[in-house]
Formats: C-alpha cells, sequence, structure tokens
C-alpha cells in the first residue's frame, strides 16, 4: 500500500483506495472477497496474505513477469553462471510462480528442488513440471513457506522477491524465514544482495500532461481543476519510466540488504537521511526510487569497484563503468532497475509533489525518507518523507 498527504516539505505516503499488486494490477482486499484457510503455524496468515496469495492467482501477473526479459534472462544467467554451486544440489525456490525458476535450476543440474508458493498458480506449476519430465526432479510444494515441510536441508535458495521500491509487498520476510529454516552453513542465496536508491528528479513533461493540460481545454479554462489533477496524479507514488535525463544529481543508497544476514526485524523500519547537491537548474517535481540486486557467493560482499560502498560503486559505473556485469576474481551478475539501464516491468517509483520547486546548480537538497510495514498489512509499506 502506497498512500500521500503532503505539505510543506513533509509527505506521507499511504494510499486509500483498492490495493495495487506488485506488478500494476489494482485488486480489491474488501473482506468478503477473501476466502478463510486454516494453518498451523507460528505466524498467523491473515486475511490480507490470502488477498495477496489470491492475486497470484492471475496469469497476467506471471505473463508480465516472464515477459520481462531483463528480469527472466538475468535470473537464467545467474543460475548458469553458478551452475557449480546448484550441481548436485538441493535447491527451494521461494514464491515459485509458474516454476520457470525451478525449472531452470533443474536444467543446471540440481539434484532436488522444492517450488514453494501459496497461491493457486502452484497447481499449474506442477502441471508444467510434469508437462516438462521433471517430476522425479521438481516437488511443487502448495503453501506458505512458514507451513510447509521439508525434511531436509538444503544448498541453495532462490526467489524473484523484489516489489516496487524493492521492499513493497515484504516478501524479502519469506526468503529470511526459508534460509533460517533449511539453508545449509555456508549455502548460497541468489540473489544474494540488494541495494535500493533514491535521487531527486525534474520531468516538466509528466507534470505538463497531468497538470498544465487543465489550464486550457480546446479554449476553456478549466483551471478550477488543477487541484482535483493534483490529487489524482500525485497522491499516491507512481510506477512509471524515467531516464537518466530526469535524475537531478547522484543517487543515495537508501538501504542495503546483504539476504546472507539480514533480519526480519531490520525490515520493519528503514529510515536513511539524504544529502543530495544538484548538478543542475530547473524544476525539481519529486523523488524517485529504484534498485540493485547481486548475485553473490556467501562472504563475497556487495558488488564494487576496489571495496567502495554501494553509492560510491553506482556513481562510478555511471561514469562509464558496465553496471550489468563486472569483471573481478570471477565475473558476477547485477540486475538493475536504474533510469539509465534497460526499462523492466518494475519500473521506478517516483513520489511527486504537488507544486515544482524551483532549484539552482549546486543546490542543497536534504531531509530524510522513513519506510514502514503497515501495521494493518505488512505487506503495504508507509513513506514518511520529509526534505527541505
Amino acid at each position: 500500500m502506497f498512500s500521500t498527504s503532503s505539505h510543506d516539505g513533509v509527505g506521507d505516503f499511504s494510499e486509500k483506495r483498492p490495493r495495487r499488486s506488485r506488478r500494476g494490477r489494482w485488486r480489491d482486499t474488501d473482506s468478503d472477497t477473501v476466502s478463510t484457510v486454516t494453518l498451523e503455524a507460528n505466524t498467523p496468515c491473515t486475511e490480507y496474505d490470502v488477498a495477496y496469495f489470491n492475486s497470484y492467482a492471475h496469469l497476467g501477473i506471471h505473463e508480465e513477469m516472464i515477459k520481462d526479459r531483463v528480469r527472466t534472462e538475468t535470473y537464467r544467467d545467474a543460475i548458469m553462471r553458478h551452475q557449480s554451486f546448484i550441481r548436485g544440489k538441493i535447491v527451494v525456490d521461494v514464491g515459485c510462480g509458474t516454476g520457470i525458476l525451478s525449472i531452470f535450476c533443474a536444467r543446471a543440474g540440481a539434484k532436488r528442488v522444492y517450488a514453494v508458493d501459496a497461491s493457486d498458480i502452484a497447481v499449474q506449476a506442477k502441471a508444467v513440471v510434469e508437462v516438462n519430465n521433471l517430476s522425479d526432479t521438481i516437488t511443487v510444494l502448495h503453501g506458505r513457506v512458514e507451513d510447509v515441510r521439508i525434511d531436509e536441508k538444503v544448498d541453495v535458495i532462490v526467489s524473484e522477491w523484489m516489489g516496487y521500491m524493492l521492499l513493497y509487498e515484504s516478501m524479502l520476510g519469506s526468503v529470511i524465514t526459508a534460509r533460517d529454516r533449511w539453508l545449509k552453513p555456508g549455502g548460497v542465496i541468489l540473489p544474494s544482495h540488494a541495494t535500493l536508491y533514491m535521487a531527486p528528479i525534474t520531468h516538466p513533461d509528466r507534470y505538463s500532461d497531468s497538470i498544465d493540460f487543465w489550464r486550457n481545454v480546446y479554449g476553456i479554462n478549466m483551471s478550477p481543476m488543477l487541484q482535483l489533477a493534483k490529487q489524482c496524479a500525485f497522491e499516491e507514488p507512481s510506477v512509471e519510466i524515467i531516464t537518466g535525463e530526469n535524475v537531478l544529481t547522484w543517487p543515495h543508497v537508501v538501504k542495503h540488504v546483504d539476504c546472507y544476514t539480514v533480519t526480519l526485524q531490520e525490515l520493519e523500519s528503514v529510515t536513511s537521511s539524504f544529502h543530495f547537491k544538484s548538478m543542475m537548474r530547473g524544476p525539481l517535481h519529486g523523488f524517485a526510487f529504484w534498485f540493485d540486486v547481486e548475485f553473490n557467493m556467501p562472504g563475497i560482499a556487495a558488488i564494487n569497484n576496489n571495496n567502495q560502498a554501494p553509492e560510491d560503486s553506482y556513481n562510478s559505473s555511471l561514469n562509464g563503468g558496465n553496471r550489468k556485469k563486472r569483471s573481478s576474481s570471477e565475473e558476477k551478475v547485477l540486475l538493475s532497475t536504474a533510469p539509465e539501464d534497460p526499462p523492466t516491468h518494475w519500473q521506478q517509483t517516483v513520489i511527486y509533489f504537488y507544486d515544482p520547486i524551483d532549484v539552482e546548480q549546486d543546490q542543497i537538497i536534504e531531509g530524510s525518507v522513513t519506510l514502514t510495514q503497515s501495521k494493518e498489512n505488512r505487506r503495504f509499506m508507509n513513506i514518511h518523507l520529509a526534505y527541505k
């Protein structure tokens, strides 16, 4: 859940409409649309969880993900690049969906793959496994990671858990649960690291299309519509594609996640202070967020150049570096949703102001952002943004 009420440089974003699933569909989560299930687990399954799982039974969501070639081919490449760690090993695929990542692992030589999904798409995943003659290798488990039973430790966890702004949906919690329940010491998690970035942006075309349009409509002054237009266009974060040309400054690292060590408590609330210096003069329309994920082995830090922090490494790579794959002792794979990289179905997440703010070159933009799991539904995200 994203939502908004913005004022005087401070914004709280928490939407009050039908909730939007990660893959860009609006879904009504009224209680009368939620079926009741009984689960034996320490972590209760709420009606919101059930609605979330039900949303992933819709084939369109999986079609959108699979057709995202950047996403799907990067996962396939990462699995094959780490084939030596998968061949002959036990793998669990958290949130397997249609089972495509499980099949990649089987083709990489996995001894056994447990494909886990709480959505009814697991029924189709089982049929996909059977028609590809992989039933002896892949076992589809229909249920939550918190509830299903695997009677052995696993060597590898693979999962495509990322939501908008990286943490929306809180699916990383399921990966953490799988890690703590089943992963052997020294086991592999793919992806292994993730970094959430933010930066101030200028986007005159978007503002003009959404707002300035109402100043003159077929020669009619419709300026009384302006305030309503701003509310409709900007009251919640927007998932859309921007380009590197829209970005006013170097990005700031909001959160770096090490999947080998991150805890559930660490994800409940994330706060980061930012300090930007505008590289150009222009209208500031809001802030954009995007993320990278990396596929590394245990004990190998996030991809960097000469032990740089993720933020410094990102900036160096923008100055001529290859952000997809970087050379080192062993080649590593990076999946990026940055504005300057090929677009993905995650696009970028933008928090727009109701009115732009003119900034000068070298002007300082500073403040803080806090991302908090909703107390009502942990899969939703509340965003508090303060800036000056």
